[in-house]
């Protein structure tokens, strides 16, 4: 089995599109979602979906770590995303849980804190 940072960004992030999409919400806003997280603009998002990078390169060559997602909290795989010790690992579990808030119609500001 692959370590989560060995996944390609460009396989997942259909995953997140169709859960999202399943429950009414824009690729528009996922899109934003990790732009938030993230620092990228929709032209290094697209170069990150084209040229396969690992969520490992992914999150290494993020431009703008968000400070604030220190502030998401919660639950994801029946462990708090808040107690993850692997820093990777938090890093796309912060992602997960964004995308879960999205999914489930958390209200959008709340989802980007701060």
């Amino acid at each position: 089995m692959k370590h989560i940072g060995e996944y390609s960004f460009a396989e997942i992030y259909p995953l997140y599109l169709a859960k999202i999409e399943k429950k009414g919400k824009s690729k528009d806003q996922l899109d934003q979602i990790i732009e938030w997280l993230t620092g990228y603009d929709q032209k290094g998002l697209g170069g990150a979906l084209a040229d396969g990078r690992s969520f490992e390169a992914f999150f290494e060559k993020a431009p703008d770590m968000n400070p604030n997602r220190r502030l998401i909290k919660g639950v994801i795989c029946g462990v708090r995303v808040e107690e993850i010790e692997d820093p990777l690992t938090q890093e796309v579990r912060y992602l997960d849980k964004l995308v879960d808030e999205l999914a489930r119609g958390k209200k959008f500001e709340n989802i980007l804190r701060g």
